[in-house]
């Protein structure tokens, strides 16, 4: 166990110094490496080139929240893949990445859709697939915000399959939206977590 994790550690440190040295816009895929937190080392080793990366892909860790200072640090941001991590929910600062055009957050822990997402004005895909995304829960409404999502210059494509949605926003989304919405379809129910 310790050697892969020494592994995972020096896959995580070469894939930084390469992105220094070529002053790539891609933070390398630091997928798999069975991070529970974004390394705050990595602040400062980036702090010359955070500007220009575009992609940062943290898939399939074991994150279960981003702080703030990721949000501001990497404020550049195209497209952001954090795909199969415990994450369920975004820091509010993910409302600066004014640039994002894509973001990945599928096979995570959401309940609640984050609606932070609604503010960003470049944003063409969000994909929530797989998470336990709810109509409503004990009375308290946590809908999915059809109509900010309809509002949203940009948007192209929102995944909520395999998702436990209400009935409510299966009939309401459909003709406010003017972008693909990806729903299971209604008799089919997603696995238990």
């Amino acid at each position: 166990m310790l050697r892969k994790m020494g592994e995972a550690v020096a896959r995580v440190a070469r894939k930084v110094n390469e992105t220094v040295e070529s002053s790539s816009d891609t933070l390398g895929d630091l997928a798999d490496c069975k991070l529970v937190s974004f390394p705050i080392c990595i602040y400062k080793v980036l702090r010359s080139v955070s500007d220009q990366i575009h992609l940062i892909t943290l898939a399939n860790n074991e994150l279960k929240s981003l702080t703030s200072k990721f949000m501001t640090t990497f404020h550049q941001l195209r497209e952001l893949r954090l795909e199969g991590n415990y994450l369920s929910r975004l820091p509010n600062e993910v409302s600066g990445l004014q640039h994002l055009r894509a973001i990945d957050l599928s096979r995570n822990q959401f309940r609640d859709f984050p609606e932070q997402l609604t503010t960003l004005p470049a944003l063409e895909t969000i994909n929530l697939e797989e998470n336990e995304i709810v109509g409503s829960r004990c009375g308290i409404r946590a809908d999915v915000p059809v109509e900010k999502l309809a509002a949203m210059p940009a948007l192209r494509v929102i995944d909520l399959r395999l998702n436990p949605l209400s009935a409510e926003v299966r009939v309401i989304a459909p003709p406010l939206i003017k972008f693909d919405m990806l729903m299971t379809p209604e008799d089919t129910r997603a696995p238990p977590p």
